[in-house]
């Protein structure tokens, strides 16, 4: 609710309509109330909140009196004082009107000036001016203008801790040079030459300490002092359980989990390890039931067990009472059931056998030591030494299907480019291995071998056998073989015609198609035949004269006769 306006008392008409816009504005049916600012008052505000006091108010709804006002605290800053000795750049090199007449400066006159008064000014001497001083206008606040320490250097404390450390250190000296001159042993002798500077009445400097604090710090001394002639140390002839050096960290320290292993600080005992992700013999501390099972403990705790099972059974052993005779009953007892273990696995050994399954090799070879280095990972694989590491993938490896003794990819085809098995040269994925029936039926199917029949079949039996074949039929049977078993039909790629026998093609077709032949003719030739023979093959230079001259039925345009010309 927006602060009422204090000019005076509403009338029941104007109150009324102010409860019904309250009441509008709640409901969100009327715009907010605005503040000086133009921000949105809330309506839901109460009106002991909204309305402000009588010395605050000023006529227009406004949260303003409920606002902290602002103002600047740069004042109120501690360290905001004055730079003591600042200079402002170099001295002038002239006397100035106005200056002061003893150093020279212009900030200051004769009657506050700080430095010694001189024999002549610096007005008539005009020399060894002083530079000009930084004067400077600190506005402080309340808090700082009442604070007697504003300005106070810290670092001035430190000389007194400074003066106080070496008169320190020299009491102690003089106190421990005066133990040693004593030839005797009683520490009660001496504590009296600790306390003898107190009886000879020494003088006291009142301003470094007094006379009571110098009391107990020669009583410090004396306890911390060796007993001459002993080999005693005095700080450990009293034990007290539990307690640390004051340099180790506490246990309750090592882990702030709240979560982590129980401290109990009556007994200063934490039982488990603080940190449960490092090894016990790593960790700087692994907790007090790990030294209970170290050492000798758990011999001593396998005894008192032995001695409490006895009294069980009646015998009468106690380890507190007798510990030799538990001692010595302990070890009879582990002798005899040592024998009696041994005689068990004999009679075990003799009845069912199997003596030499339980045999083990020597040490000697199990942990035999050479000096070949292999270096191993964390999944116990050779990096690096004898075994070279193999390089696995994380596909399953080495299985052999459909009789195969080889993996699918382990032989590869350089004629057709694909990939099969070597056992069977089969380029079929899945199929089934035949062996070298099927080796020598890929070799019998390859075009080198058809290449090889063909030739041979060609020539007549009765004709004597051909000269070596020169570089150039070489070169003339493998652009054959490519053109037999490429997977480039005919016509396609980069063609290399005959221009002669183009010309001759063409004039073929010519006459072919003045004859009427149909276009089917080409399948029903020989090879080396003439045309219309039966098992011809189509050269590229006939396929060529065949695509000139055929006429293009598809195109509309083939039939168009010009006839205006």
């Amino acid at each position: 609710m927006a602060s009422a306006s204090a000019t005076g008392k509403l009338s029941r008409e104007e109150f009324r309509r102010q409860k019904d816009l309250d009441a509008a504005r709640k409901a969100g049916t009327a715009p907010a109330a605005l503040d000086e600012e133009g921000k949105a008052i809330n309506p839901h505000i109460p009106q002991y909140i909204a309305q402000a006091p009588w010395y605050l108010d000023t006529g227009a709804p406004s949260l303003s009196h409920q606002r902290i006002p602002e103002y600047d605290r740069s004042a109120d800053k501690l360290d905001n004082w004055y730079d003591r000795g600042a200079k402002a750049g170099p001295a002038a090199k002239k006397y100035r009107k106005g200056a002061c007449e003893n150093c020279g400066a212009i900030t200051h006159k004769k009657q506050d000036c700080m430095e010694r008064p001189r024999k002549r000014g610096a007005k008539f001497t005009n020399r060894d001016i002083a530079p000009d001083e930084v004067i400077q206008d600190v506005a402080t606040g309340y808090d700082a203008k009442r604070d007697r320490w504003n300005g106070y250097d810290p670092a001035e404390h430190r000389r007194v801790y400074e003066e106080y450390e070496a008169i320190e250190a020299a009491r102690q000296k003089l106190r421990e040079e005066e133990i040693d001159k004593q030839t005797t042993t009683d520490l009660a002798a001496v504590r009296k030459v600790a306390k003898a500077g107190k009886e000879k009445g020494e003088s006291h400097d009142d301003d470094f300490g007094s006379s009571d604090e110098e009391d107990e710090d020669q009583d410090k001394y004396a306890e911390a002092a060796d007993a001459v002639g002993q080999k005693l140390d005095t700080k450990t002839r009293i034990t007290v359980r539990n307690l640390r050096i004051r340099e180790d960290t506490a246990k309750y320290l090592i882990n702030l989990d709240p979560s982590s292993a129980y401290y109990d600080p009556k007994t200063r005992s934490m039982r488990d390890n603080p940190l449960m992700n490092v090894a016990p013999e790593e960790a700087l501390f692994a907790g007090d039931n790990f030294l209970r099972h170290s050492g000798e403990a758990p011999a001593v705790q396998k005894l008192q067990l032995f001695a409490w099972n006895a009294a069980a059974r009646g015998n009468d052993v106690h380890m507190n009472a007798n510990p030799t005779q538990g001692q010595l009953l302990h070890q009879e007892f582990q002798k005899k059931k040592e024998e009696l273990k041994d005689m068990t696995k004999v009679s075990i050994l003799a009845k069912y056998g199997g003596e030499e399954y339980l045999e083990k090799a020597p040490k000697e070879l199990l942990l035999g030591q050479t000096e070949e280095y292999v270096e191993f990972s964390r999944t116990g694989q050779v990096i690096k030494g004898k075994e070279r590491a193999k390089t696995r993938s994380k596909y399953p490896e080495d299985v052999y299907i459909n009789n195969h003794t080889q993996v699918w990819g382990s032989w590869y085809d350089p004629a057709s480019g694909e990939w099969g098995y070597a056992c069977c040269h089969s380029a079929i994925h899945m199929s089934y291995c035949t062996g070298e029936a099927g080796i020598l039926a890929a070799q019998a199917s390859s075009a080198k071998h058809l290449l090889a029949s063909s030739s041979t079949s060609v020539q007549p039996s009765t004709e004597p056998s051909p000269p070596p074949v020169a570089e150039g039929g070489k070169e003339d049977r493998k652009k054959k073989a490519e053109e037999l078993f490429s997977k480039r039909r005919l016509g396609e790629g980069e063609l290399k015609l005959d221009q002669s026998r183009l010309v001759d093609a063409i004039n073929e077709e010519r006459k072919r198609k003045a004859r009427g032949e149909e276009d089917d003719r080409w399948g029903k030739r020989q090879k080396g035949a003439p045309s219309g023979s039966a098992g011809y093959e189509v050269t590229e230079e006939e396929l060529e004269a065949y695509r000139m001259n055929r006429r293009m039925t598809e195109d509309p345009m083939a039939s168009y006769v010009d006839t205006e010309a």
